[in-house]
């Protein structure tokens, strides 16, 4: 059947027409194009006619015509505003219930459009969140995507919830500013500084822990000091001959320094190790073989006494250990200049020796615990060990520990698959019921998505997040969450001013003032 074919032209108005007779003309040249356009179109299906009445729809494939047909952007309903717990029931698969609204104001969460907040010690205590087992949380980031200002921003704001914040290692100094202007203080550990720590210091007994209880307690807190040391220098794992070395010189120095009142030190230790014939006496009958294998051990403690380290653990300790301080931090800058990181490594382990022992008491309140740059200590067995012990005994002693690292593969530098590195490092992450994954780069995804479980969704998420966004893995509930900084915060925590060149002034009343200013906007 030939298709009837038409068209319609502009109809040419004169110049000197009246204002009616041109839109008369317009008019009549639009109806003349759709009649032409409704001829030319095809004939529609024989089905169509013969469809039953009774079925046809009421309108057309374009919906109903006329001003209320919606179409068009012309509908306007009022805005409407509902709570994140009636969202996540009417949209269940758009809207996140959230962590509620206890704890710490971190910032938004950009699925939900609500303020997204966290303490891990309400959520283990509410058991709101299945799974969520204890309060440590690792936090992950290529630099420059804001991880340090979120764990600088979580400590500051912790202060004005009852929190205590200490810094067992701060390799930059990064945190000696913040501690200062908060009202804490800062411990600067290097060759030529005043500051002493003697890491075999006893804290105070708690008074839930008898005196016989406590004296085993201090002594075995000693021994593992003095054989990570050992075990860092020498680059392997101690002979039994030289653990019994330890045992009989860390006794002899005890009592010879209980008998003089004062407190035992590592020079004292190395010189007991030193000599042969003491060391003999003490062993009794199996004399003659004790002193030659202590030798190597006298020599790796002796670098802590006459070495490159001298000056900073082999004297009484200058400073005290103030629990009602609200932030310490101990500053380990002026030793990471080197690439052989010994030092460095020796001298976290006195200094995080030295802070533990004084966080043992599990009356003093709750306490953030962070370990910046703490992929230093990946690659050291002895460290690991003490962040494993301290990771188990979180719950008991009221510590949440936090554990700040640029790349989860740096887990994976710990040591081949199934060493004891590598088994310590993994099991610092699963006792992590918190993770916090800032942006990695893309060959970095994959083994981020194995370590942690990611689904796609959430590994292609993580190779998209822009500077102050991550993705929050709470136990087995997800978020994408935006970080806000205050502006006080923001000057404080800048670590681009050198890059920059700018410098700027922090008094200390306005750094007292900005814990509580942020719990007002919280509130």
């Amino acid at each position: 059947m030939p298709r009837t074919r038409a068209t319609a032209s502009p109809v040419f108005v004169p110049h000197k027409a009246s204002r009616a007779e041109q839109r008369a003309a317009r008019a009549g040249f639009a109806e003349a194009r759709r009649q032409a356009r409704r001829a030319g179109a095809p004939p529609k299906h024989r089905a169509a006619a013969t469809f039953d009445p009774e079925l046809r729809p009421a309108y057309s494939a374009a919906g109903r015509p006329g001003p209320a047909s919606g179409r068009g952007g012309k509908l306007r309903l009022p805005a409407h505003r509902m709570t994140t717990a009636t969202a996540s029931g009417a949209y269940p698969f758009v809207a996140e219930g959230g962590l509620g609204a206890e704890g710490v104001f971190i910032g938004r969460d950009v699925h939900a459009e609500a303020a997204f907040c966290f303490d891990p010690f309400s959520l283990y205590n509410s058991g709101r969140i299945e799974g969520f087992t204890n309060p440590n949380a690792v936090l992950a980031g290529i630099i420059g995507m804001g991880k340090s200002a979120l764990a600088k921003s979580i400590a500051t704001r912790s202060i004005a919830h009852g929190y205590r914040i200490y810094i067992p290692c701060d390799p930059k100094g990064e945190w000696t500013a913040v501690a200062q202007a908060l009202g804490g203080y800062s411990i600067a550990l290097g060759p030529g500084l005043p500051g002493r720590l003697n890491p075999l210091d006893a804290p105070a007994r708690p008074a839930s822990v008898s005196q016989d209880d406590w004296t085993t307690e201090v002594r075995k807190r000693r021994l593992l000091l003095l054989a990570g040391l050992a075990r860092t220098v020498l680059k392997r794992d101690l002979l039994p001959m030289e653990h019994t070395a330890l045992d009989l010189a860390l006794d002899l120095v005890v009592t010879e320094a209980a008998a003089r009142g004062t407190v035992p030190l590592l020079g004292e230790i190395a010189q007991a190790l030193g000599s042969p014939e003491r060391l003999d006496r003490a062993l009794g009958e199996q004399a003659g073989h004790l002193g030659n294998a202590a030798q190597d051990l006298a020599h790796a403690l002796r670098r802590l006494v006459h070495g490159d380290l001298s000056g900073m653990f082999d004297a009484p300790s200058t400073v005290a250990f103030d629990p009602t301080t609200p932030m310490l931090s101990i500053d380990l800058s002026r030793l990471g200049g080197s690439n052989d990181d010994t030092a460095l490594v020796l001298a976290m382990t006195c200094a995080s020796a030295w802070m533990e022992s004084a966080l043992a008491d599990p009356d003093g309140g709750r306490r953030w615990v962070i370990y910046d740059e703490a992929w230093r200590l990946m690659r050291h067995v002895g460290l690991l060990e003490r962040m494993q012990s301290q990771w188990k005994l979180s719950r008991g002693l009221g510590i949440a520990n936090l554990m700040v690292i640029h790349r989860l593969s740096d887990l994976l530098s710990a040591g081949d698959a199934g060493s004891r590195g590598r088994v310590l490092a993994e099991g610092l992450l699963a006792d992590c019921s918190t993770r916090i994954i800032y942006r990695q780069e893309p060959d970095q995804l994959a083994a981020a998505a194995s370590l942690l479980g990611l689904t796609g969704v959430e590994t292609q998420a993580v190779s998209a997040l822009t500077k102050g966004r991550g993705l929050w893995k709470v136990a087995g509930r997800s978020f994408i969450t935006q970080h806000i900084l205050h502006p006080a915060e923001r000057q404080l925590f800048d670590t681009d001013a050198r890059m920059a060149g700018n410098s700027t002034e922090f008094t200390k009343a306005e750094a007292l003032s900005l814990p509580l200013q942020l719990r007002e906007v919280q509130g």
